[in-house]
């Protein structure tokens, strides 16, 4: 069920008043639980058996660590070898298989490729990192096992994040699930004004922007200048749709009330690669940082290859998270080959430039940096990337081109114009209702008017 369906709104609405209706906790928990898989087999029911068996899986293994004190070691590896088997088998089959054959026909050996495609199940990569978190920190003792089948489940397949985050903690969501709820009027007033900011980014900016997006990548030989707009296009498109998603998740679960982590923090104000990830999709990045980067060695490590290679590791494998393409795997490592420079340069951990001159001076090159990192993502094959510099790459400073780059650097300037009233709202008319009010009731009307006729899936919503 997409968020930006009719049918959502109706889901949201009818499920908004059983639940405040019941006030009783257990009663709630398992109206979200029913509503959360309603919502995730909407499309796809077999998707509800695959999360189901995964979810039953680890309450299972985990009731068993805190039984089998002696045996929790084999049992985490246990539980984090299903996990990754099961997403790696959905996510990455056709991936490998494809990849294999290409290789070993490259030696010259025949082999028949396979019939059948493996769908993937939307949101697999979420769900599963958020249930990794309640395995790797229960066996670290940081939480309680939890016995309580309804609430664990809800915490796998809470709707509002369950296909593209933000990956909660357990030691964020779970108490929230466990505790009681009672209606706050405050909480659903601060709500309604994340949908309509998620819509507006999603069904006015992304949606309308990603039309010049398409055209521009879908070209087999596109000039420089094409590339740059169609590239600044899709910065602004690839923020305004995940953000979207993050403002309709947190503000859906907050009319419930539940409190989702914020996932962005103006990520194109970055003065470095590692400022970049700490703004950018923070439930996921910091998610990479804490099991994978840190235990790897992270920072601690005094030789220089050894960084580089935990580096390539993390961001290649966040990479390859993303999707499974090589375009995405070297888009992680591009991040980590900038963040081992940087830091090899001095300008390591939490550093900030000095002064208004060194503060613009590191923006801008980040920026760059960041542009050249999206083109690397949204390019449909590796071979499309290394294709437009080595087939009549030109600069495209005349004719069609500069007229088409022209009419996309315009569109990109009109619709980031909502997005910037969004991002300093708070801080140019804070407290002021009426002119919040003036500006969400012209943001609907606006939503009303400017929403292109055919609507797009998130693009998170693929990884």
């Amino acid at each position: 069920m997409s968020f930006t369906s009719y049918d959502y709104l109706i889901f949201l609405a009818a499920l908004f008043v059983i639940y405040w209706i019941l006030r009783v906790k257990s009663l709630q928990n398992l109206i979200l639980l029913t509503g959360s898989y309603v919502f995730y087999g909407y499309i796809q029911p077999w998707f509800c058996i695959l999360i189901l068996f995964s979810t039953i899986i680890d309450y299972v293994l985990g009731l068993a660590m805190s039984h089998f004190i002696g045996k929790r070691k084999i049992l985490f590896v246990i539980s984090l070898g299903f996990n990754l088997c099961i997403l790696g088998f959905f996510k990455y089959f056709n991936f490998f298989s494809d990849n294999l054959i290409a290789l070993i026909s490259s030696l010259g050996i025949k082999v028949h490729s396979m019939t059948f495609q493996i769908i993937i199940p939307i949101g697999i990569s979420f769900y599963t990192l958020q249930k990794l978190t309640y395995i790797i920190e229960l066996y670290r003792g940081n939480i309680q096992v939890r016995k309580n089948f309804i609430d664990f489940a809800l915490f796998v397949s809470f709707f509002p994040q369950l296909l593209s985050g933000p990956i909660e903690r357990a030691s964020r969501l779970l108490p929230q699930i466990e505790q009681s709820r009672r209606w706050n009027w405050e909480m659903f007033s601060s709500a309604w004004p994340l949908i309509v900011r998620g819509y507006l980014k999603k069904m006015v900016i992304a949606d309308n922007v990603s039309v010049y997006v398409d055209k521009i990548f879908m070209l087999d030989h596109p000039t420089f200048m094409l590339i740059t707009a169609g590239t600044l296009a899709f910065t602004l498109q690839i923020y305004a749709d995940f953000s979207a998603y993050t403002d309709i998740a947190r503000g859906s679960a907050r009319m419930l009330g539940f409190n989702l982590m914020e996932n962005f923090n103006s990520p194109y104000l970055a003065v470095s690669p590692s400022d970049f990830w700490r703004r950018w999709h923070i439930s996921f990045s910091s998610w990479i940082r804490d099991y994978l980067y840190i235990p790897l060695g992270g920072s601690r490590v005094d030789a220089k290859w050894k960084y580089m290679a935990i580096l390539i590791i993390s961001l290649g494998l966040s990479g390859l998270w993303h999707g499974a393409a090589w375009n995405f795997v070297i888009w992680g490592i591009y991040y980590a080959v900038l963040i081992f420079l940087y830091r090899w340069l001095g300008f390591s951990g939490r550093w900030k430039p000095k002064g208004k001159a060194g503060n613009l001076l590191a923006w801008s090159l980040m920026f760059c940096f960041t542009l050249i990192g999206w083109a690397i993502f949204r390019a449909s094959s590796i071979e499309w990337l290394t294709g437009i510099f080595s087939k009549n790459f030109s600069i495209g400073i005349s004719g069609d081109s500069l007229i088409v780059s022209y009419i996309v650097l315009t569109a990109v300037a009109l619709y980031s114009l909502p997005l910037f009233a969004l991002m300093f709202l708070d801080r140019i008319i804070p407290k002021r209702k009426v002119a919040h009010s003036l500006f969400y009731g012209l943001a609907v009307i606006m939503i009303i008017v400017l929403v292109p006729g055919a609507q797009q899936d998130f693009i998170y919503s693929q990884f």
